[in-house]
């Protein structure tokens, strides 16, 4: 990390949009991953349909698709983005009560969409949290992270 700057602040340390109107248009890509425990009979409700509220998945999944394409409002210097894709995905894991939730954002751009698949990817973990409260109070969200970029001029990233 030694000799690197934080690219969001100017010379008199102020906040500032980075400008990638010099960059290249490349196809990037960003895989995030999180996950939400819970009670062993909470996951069994919310993989089994049995939540009052409705299928916390499939309403997980689209939010997180929605959150990803407002990553910009949401964030202060983010950039506004014309996504081309958005997949979230759910792993339920019955032996450590959790379920594990993925998103990938595509773009053809200038700039990454890590902020968009680590939102999109908050966002899925904050919904089933709220479809499932009512049963479960406890439920933790953990360990959000990159785990894979693609694009631009600093290439891949995979995490370790």
């Amino acid at each position: 990390m030694t000799g690197k700057k934080l690219t969001h602040l100017d010379a008199k340390g102020r906040a500032s949009m980075v400008d990638v109107s010099a960059k290249k248009v490349t196809a990037r890509s960003a895989t995030a991953k999180g996950r939400i425990v819970m009670e062993p009979e909470t996951l069994a409700l919310i993989t089994g349909g049995g939540l009052a509220k409705g299928n916390a998945l499939e309403v997980a999944r689209l939010a997180g698709i929605m959150a990803a394409k407002k990553t910009s409002d949401l964030i202060p210097l983010c950039h506004p983005l014309a996504i081309s894709k958005v997949s979230v995905d759910f792993k339920p894991d019955a032996k450590k009560n959790s379920i594990e939730v993925e998103a990938t954002v595509k773009l053809s751009g200038q700039t990454g969409v890590e902020m968009e698949a680590l939102t999109a990817v908050s966002v899925a973990c904050l919904t089933i949290y709220d479809m499932a409260k009512a049963v479960d109070r406890s439920m933790r969200i953990e360990d959000i992270r990159l785990t894979h970029k693609a694009g631009g001029k600093s290439g891949i990233y995979k995490a370790k």
